[in-house]
């Protein structure tokens, strides 16, 4: 077990979604934080929430340390485990969140483009294990949490950059954690597949320069939107359960425990099967949307 209450948790991309909600969570729970993000205003807002909060329910006051962070540079992800180090001598939690979203197909990315994903989704949750680990390791129980996805898990078209890289957080934090078991190690490793989470990463994902056309991104966002179902405090509380009982793998939300069986049922041919549900669900939209339109329209004759 990794109890919460009396930890003290680092938590990357706390300005908004899963990070926000997890920050304020934890702090609910009796852990002190050190949360970071690029959003500076995302931050102390999330701090106002927590102060709130904890006045509401009379739960005892958390410390709580903000840092601005840009995990795309290895540096910065140093100085502040250094900073969150010093501020929380005790801090045994570690929650590599942050992550960005691209849209397009291989193709119509660009190289710089793939690059700049992958030093935030990947290499940001690398460096940021490495730079905490050390000091996890002298705590006498630890836990790393690394998001990766339930597209860590399937691979749908247009999305090959993030695919490939939260693969690769998933591959990473696998055997990191089988190398921790091995050598007997405090720090135990959760790595987090969420699946549709009603957060604003698709409206604030990068388009591939080779997408010209406008309408694909509103379809995308507008898809993300409808099939998002799990609201981020949901996530967060699914993450905490996870760490509570040491759970090696944490699948977020009904669409991913659905989708993992099916890539394990059909390994080679998942794609299809989603294709048909998919089509499926944009048929029932539609004609949900016709009919309360029509609906509309009766009331205003």
């Amino acid at each position: 077990m990794t109890a919460i209450s009396g930890s003290a948790a680092a938590v990357t991309g706390a300005a908004s979604g899963i990070g926000r909600a997890l920050a304020h969570e934890l702090a609910l729970r009796g852990c002190d934080l050190a949360i970071a993000d690029r959003d500076e205003a995302g931050l102390q807002a999330g701090v106002a929430e927590i102060a709130k909060a904890i006045e509401i329910t009379k739960v005892s006051p958390r410390k709580v340390t903000v840092h601005r962070l840009d995990v795309s540079e290895p540096g910065q992800i140093r100085a502040f485990a250094e900073a969150a180090g010093a501020a929380h001598p005790g801090l045994n939690i570690v929650v590599n969140n942050a992550g960005v979203a691209l849209l397009g197909e291989f193709g119509e990315i660009e190289q710089a483009q793939m690059e700049w994903l992958f030093n935030i989704n990947f290499w940001g949750v690398v460096h940021g294990t490495r730079a905490f680990l050390p000091q996890l390791a002298r705590q006498r129980e630890a836990h790393i949490v690394n998001i990766s996805s339930i597209f860590g898990i399937l691979a749908p078209p247009g999305q090959s950059a993030y695919c490939a890289a939260k693969f690769a957080v998933r591959g990473f934090s696998e055997s990191l954690r089988h190398e921790l078991a091995v050598a007997n190690s405090p720090v135990r490793l959760s790595v987090v597949h969420p699946g549709g989470v009603a957060t604003n990463i698709a409206r604030n994902s990068r388009t591939g320069a080779g997408i010209t056309d406008n309408a694909r991104r509103s379809e995308a966002i507008e898809r993300f939107d409808a099939l998002a179902r799990t609201t981020p405090t949901a996530a967060a509380q699914r993450i905490i359960t996870g760490i509570e009982k040491n759970q090696p793998r944490i699948l977020i939300g009904k669409d991913a425990r659905f989708m993992d069986l099916l890539q394990r049922f059909r390994p080679g041919t998942y794609w299809k099967v989603m294709q048909r549900l998919m089509e499926k669900t944009a048929a029932r939209r539609i004609a949900r949307e016709a009919a309360q339109a029509g609906s509309m329209r009766e009331v205003a004759k």
